[in-house]
């Protein structure tokens, strides 16, 4: 088994990439190890000395790193975690009833409010997630406040916490979301 490696723009995070599937659908972000309890994965990746935070994406791995920790350190612990993990044909989830995505909170909006929900939905799913995915990374839409204009998003794996996600969201997101929905005016991340 050969596991790629890269680098992503947030300094504290490395995408692992095991060349197979890793979430069937959605992703799971975890930012203890007692949050990790169903998967065994993430659990042996908060076992090497020096992980704060694991991502699951659909492909790939995202791992934080504490930032007094140097990648020298534990790049190898957590490519021979991910590779005995995989060989072992452990699951990556055992219940697999919670997983993540791009669903908005419940909120409920007017037909009006929901066209322009439903834009914006399909504007993040289509054309940011990917991009963010790509970076190991994963963003969700949480709401959309019409009074006022905001956008609230989520920020997961390697983009929660990455220098850059701000001027990403405000200079990207947020400048295509107003071009493609006037209605949109400010975007947000929030937990």
């Amino acid at each position: 088994m050969f596991i790629q490696t890269e680098t992503t723009p947030n300094p504290d995070v490395m995408k692992f990439l095991p060349g197979q599937p890793v979430m069937a659908s959605g992703t799971r972000d975890y930012g203890h190890p007692a949050e990790a309890v169903a998967s065994p994965l993430a659990l042996a990746l908060f076992s090497q000395p020096g992980v704060a935070r694991v991502f699951l994406g659909a492909d790939f791995v995202s791992v934080t790193k504490r930032p007094e920790v140097a990648w020298t350190a534990i790049r190898t612990l957590c490519l021979a975690a991910i590779m005995d993990h995989f060989m072992a044909g452990l699951p990556v989830v055992e219940d697999d009833t919670e997983t993540g995505g791009g669903a908005a909170d419940a909120v409920s909006y007017d037909d009006e409010t929901q066209e322009i929900v439903d834009q914006i939905v399909d504007l993040i799913d289509t054309r940011v997630r990917p991009a963010v995915a790509g970076d190991g990374g994963d963003i969700i839409f949480r709401r959309f406040v019409p009074e006022t204009g905001l956008v609230q998003l989520t920020l997961r794996g390697a983009c929660a916490g990455c220098p850059s996600s701000t001027a990403t969201l405000k200079s990207g997101i947020e400048t295509m979301l107003r071009t493609y929905v006037p209605e949109v005016r400010t975007v947000e991340a929030v937990g």
